[in-house]
């Protein structure tokens, strides 16, 4: 079959070796030259510093991790000199956290240009090295964007299927971590690529996994299951199994490597899979020995530990010019600044309310049981397991199967809570979101990271279609909130909802929370009630009707601070409810503003609050001269903070000012 003409935009093969190298000894008895591991580790401390600083948060352990792998891969892949590597290869790096790792690599090489330099601004609105891999922004050095993991091994399975169909001679190679094998897209191809190679349907194909039982919140096998299994049934599946048991060690995995490639090459009926046993965080004993392997990177911005941490790595023999950056780092330490006097109010992350609302109901003995998917630390339900060790399960890195599981648990009686980053619920969870409508399993969602809040790890993570995805499903409620004492309140109201609907023989309502992730003021307005069902008027105004939600409820209030100042007043609504419109509060603020609305919001303009709001209001009479500011049908990218983003996507308090005035 041909296909059409479409220009491979990834970088050429680098014509010099790295300018820090080690060197190992292949199968056939030659010496390669390869990127030095310690180096690799070095310059990820380094790059995730100029991050930290920046604002954002970045990763450790896995690229610690992988750093050995990728080393000896890149090496192979970018043996031959004379033609571009990517004719030979397929390279998938699944392991979307670890891909720092892999820009440091490529950086020492001189990959795409890449330098030294360039790290400094990883992770920046500046740079095209997002906190994930994305083709959309950096082509030359990415071919499938990563991040959701699970998602690159089905992806690397079309590659390989593809390249049998065209007639290419080209190997597919995909890196995958054990906590990702746990997704179900991932062990859906852990069946089929070995069942279509057998028919003679695929490349050849080599998946290399790094077993360090390891995910972000800790030990796979403490807080879920042992993953072996798994790891075991992969050769009846039909994988030729390799396993090599000291992943950090450079020789070895190198010849592992190289084995695996040949043996692929061989027979390509019958895929390669390779288990290496890493550790997470390898290099330093901290991390090493953390629960989590040192998932986040552990030093703070300016952290005096940095040239200690840089020496742990090089065993004391830090290159000079290594040793050199870290010290310009720690030269540039700015001046303590003075404790800003402008509120008084309390700042604090959404993600407590929820945990505190929780504990409550348990304490009162209503069935609350909360069902994660490792990133409970980050969704905030995390101190409820604390408190009520018994009234939770974490099932690993499946989303779907979270929610799934909910559908049972609600169906026996219990009042389920699930929770993870909004993009993987509405995503890889959102059939059985549906699903549990239509089964009358009602849950509560706590979906956090939503919009640009999740900043720093790019557009893969960042959920703008969250509202457009769950809004429309029956028997669901989306709220998005903006504050703690919000999310506290709206909590226990759905828990009691939940509990007073069904015991009345009713269908209840399942709740989506979605909420960001930086820090916002513990509530807007102390006398605020929380009505459920209710639009909040934060500020009320005689020229023209803010109405917004989440995180972007505080740029609403500048902006109307400021208009006041040019003579114009403002009413600011928080509209938390999307999906169930409040149209006697809206006609009412709009009767007093001449019908002018703006709406304001951290989402796609499609789907989203504003396009809900304004049709339900059109549909219902209600004049108006509408201006909405909300992302206009882009990705977004990795950023250190989500201000950056707002302003570029038009969603700062300039931009709030500017639409009101343009009325």
């Amino acid at each position: 079959m041909k296909p059409l003409k479409i220009e491979n935009k990834l970088a050429a093969t680098p014509k010099n070796e790295p300018k820090y190298t080690s060197t190992v000894k292949s199968l056939d008895g030659s010496e390669l030259v390869v990127a030095c591991p310690k180096v690799t580790r070095g310059l990820v401390a380094l790059m995730n510093q100029h991050a930290v600083i920046g604002g954002a948060a970045c990763h450790w352990g896995g690229p610690a991790a992988f750093a050995e792998m990728s080393s000896s891969l890149h090496a192979i892949m970018f043996k031959d000199k004379s033609k571009n590597w990517f004719d030979t290869y397929n390279f998938v790096n699944d392991a979307g956290h670890a891909e720092n790792g892999i820009y440091a690599i490529r950086a020492n090489y001189g990959f795409d240009n890449l330098t030294f330099d360039d790290l400094r601004k990883f992770r920046s609105i500046e740079s095209k090295l997002t906190g994930h891999g994305e083709s959309h922004l950096n082509p030359e050095g990415v071919y499938l964007s990563n991040g959701p993991l699970g998602s690159g091994v089905p992806q690397a399975q079309g590659l390989a299927l593809a390249d049998k169909i065209i007639g290419n001679d080209r190997t597919t190679i995909c890196l995958l971590s054990d906590g990702g094998s746990m997704e179900g897209e991932t062990k859906e191809a852990f069946s089929a690529i070995p069942g279509l190679a057998s028919k003679g349907k695929m490349n050849p194909f080599v998946l290399i996994i790094s077993d360090n039982n390891t995910k972000l919140s800790g030990r796979i096998e403490a807080d879920s299951f042992s993953m072996n299994p798994s790891f075991e049934a992969m050769s009846a599946l039909g994988w030729n199994v390799i396993h090599e048991e000291n992943g950090n060690d450079l020789q070895a995995v190198h010849n592992t490597m190289e084995k695996a490639i040949q043996e692929a090459q061989k027979e390509s009926n019958k895929p390669v899979c390779v288990i290496v046993k890493t550790v997470k965080g390898f290099g330093v004993k901290s991390t090493e020995e953390s629960a989590s392997g040192g998932h986040g990177y552990p030093l703070k911005a300016y952290d005096e530990k940095l040239i200690p941490f840089l020496d742990e790595i090089f065993e004391d023999n830090t290159p000079s010019e290594l040793t050199e950056w870290a010290e310009e780092i720690l030269a540039s330490k700015p001046a303590p600044k003075e404790a800003s006097k402008e509120s008084t109010v309390k700042k604090e992350k959404v993600q407590p309310g929820f945990a505190r609302a929780a504990i409550e109901a348990a304490e009162k003995g209503l069935p609350v049981f909360s069902v994660s998917s490792d990133l409970q630390g980050s969704t905030g339900i995390k101190d409820f397991q604390t408190a009520f060790p018994n009234n939770f399960v974490d099932v690993g890195i499946a989303e779907s199967n979270m929610i799934n599981t909910a559908i049972g648990l609600s169906k026996q009686g219990l009042i389920p809570v699930v929770d993870t980053f909004a993009q993987f619920a509405i995503t890889k969870g959102n059939l059985p979101l549906i699903m549990s409508s239509l089964s009358q399993a009602p849950m509560i969602g706590l979906f956090s990271h939503a919009g640009f809040q999740d900043a720093a790890d790019g557009a893969s993570h960042q959920a703008t279609t969250y509202l457009a995805a769950t809004a429309a499903i029956p028997h669901v409620t989306t709220v998005v909130c903006s504050c703690s004492s919000e999310a506290k309140s709206y909590m226990t109201q759905a828990i009691e909802n939940i509990k007073s609907a069904r015991e009345a023989g009713k269908e209840a309502d399942s709740v989506l929370f979605f909420y960001g992730r930086e820090n916002h003021p513990e509530h807007y307005r102390e006398d605020l009630n929380y009505e459920w069902g209710k639009a909040q008027v934060l500020r009320e105004g005689s020229d023209v009707t803010i109405v917004t939600n989440g995180p972007l409820v505080q740029k609403a209030l500048n902006a109307a601070d400021e208009l006041e100042k040019q003579g114009k007043s403002a009413t600011v609504i928080n509209n938390p409810f999307a999906n169930k419109v409040d149209l006697e509060t809206f006609k009412s603020a709009l009767a007093k503003t001449n019908g002018k609305l703006v709406t304001l919001e951290d989402h796609q303009l499609i789907g989203g609050m504003g396009s809900m709001l304004v049709h339900a209001l059109a549909t219902n009479g209600v004049e108006l001269k509408v201006k909405s500011l909300a992302n206009n049908g882009k990705f977004g990218q990795s950023a250190y903070l989500a201000d950056e983003l707002y302003s570029l996507h038009g969603m700062s308090e300039n931009h709030i000012i500017e639409a009101c005035l343009s009325l």
